[in-house]
């Protein structure tokens, strides 16, 4: 049992990617920047030395990432000829559920499990988890650098994706100086840090700012400042003309205000609760999103609470209290 949840060294993934002939990339559903542009970036690399890739992806590609290489064959749809040891890699995500309901089952011999998240369960034959590395994207670099290819601009460009998501285009704590000196490299092999930037950061519908202004509007401070929290329900994205995607930056508004040392954002839509969870630093709120079933990173996680709206604020509030709030 030991030997099944062992975490797979370089030189064992690299050989299993020269290895197999097909791969199939799976992104996380609700992808975003990291998920998506690791799958992009290894499929790419792959693709250049002969191999057959395809993308797994149960949600459409967000709008604020149809700018990167290859997203037009992004589908939830497999190929009918998709040999049996076909390597499926999952990336970013902590267990195989977070690839959602439509990928069918994969043999576990059949998975390649690559992350940088702490409390990832290892569901993969191979494991390449790198809990200090500050993306998904940072991991499939290593790999390639390990492989020996070329980083092409289109690779570049996903992987300076990854990196800006995860750091928040180079804001959060986890921004060292490796990080940086990897971001100005895949500058100088040919991605557009400025269109990252303008897509993932800048780039914002009005429904989304009419939507941010509804959210900051029912905004509730709590525990002596140190607590943030608001939600956006149905009536909500309807006042606004928006949708789920417009959602994705308010969380980090909250956790913008003067004191504050968590936000929380309560998704109450499309028949689920779910919970977007930031900090400055004190609380580890990816520890308190695993009490509550979820996931994530010390300063962003999320969860999906079972719950209506009322018990999922009351329910967060007690864990992130219990953690020391």
């Amino acid at each position: 049992m030991i030997e099944e949840i062992r975490l797979a060294t370089t030189d064992e993934v690299v050989a299993e990617l020269r290895k197999r002939s097909t791969f199939v990339m799976v992104s996380h559903v609700k992808p975003d920047g990291d998920t998506l542009g690791a799958a992009l970036a290894l499929g790419i690399a792959l693709k250049a030395i002969g191999k057959r890739v395809y993308y797994f992806q149960q949600d459409a590609v967000p709008r604020n990432l149809q700018f990167l290489p290859d997203t037009e064959f992004v589908s939830r749809d497999l190929p009918a000829d998709l040999p049996a040891d076909a390597l499926f890699v999952f990336g970013d995500m902590s267990n195989a559920a977070r690839a959602g309901e439509y990928l069918p089952p994969v043999e576990r011999k059949n998975i390649l499990n690559i992350d940088h998240h702490l409390g990832n369960e290892r569901f993969g034959a191979l494991n390449y988890i790198i809990d200090s590395e500050a993306s998904t994207g940072s991991c499939v670099l290593l790999l390639l650098q390990a492989m020996g290819l070329a980083i092409s601009a289109p690779v570049a460009t996903c992987l300076l994706t990854c990196i800006m998501t995860d750091t928040g285009g180079f804001m959060h704590n986890n921004t060292t100086p490796n990080v940086l000196r990897t971001g100005a490299m895949l500058m100088e092999a040919g991605a557009d840090k400025y269109e990252i930037t303008e897509q993932i950061f800048a780039n914002k519908r009005f429904a989304a700012q009419r939507l941010l202004g509804l959210a900051l509007s029912a905004a509730v401070v709590e525990e002596n400042g140190r607590y943030c929290w608001t939600y956006v329900d149905e009536a909500m994205l309807g006042n606004a003309g928006g949708d789920g995607e417009d959602t994705e930056e308010i969380v980090n508004h909250l956790r913008a205000v003067e004191g504050v040392e968590v936000a929380a954002l309560f998704k109450d839509f499309d028949g689920a609760v779910r919970v977007s969870l930031r900090s400055s630093g004190r609380i580890n709120v990816q520890a308190v999103a695993a009490t509550l079933g979820g996931g994530g990173h010390f300063m962003a996680s999320g969860l999906t609470y079972p719950g209506d709206r009322q018990a999922a604020i009351a329910g967060v509030r007690a864990a992130l209290k219990k953690a020391g709030l």
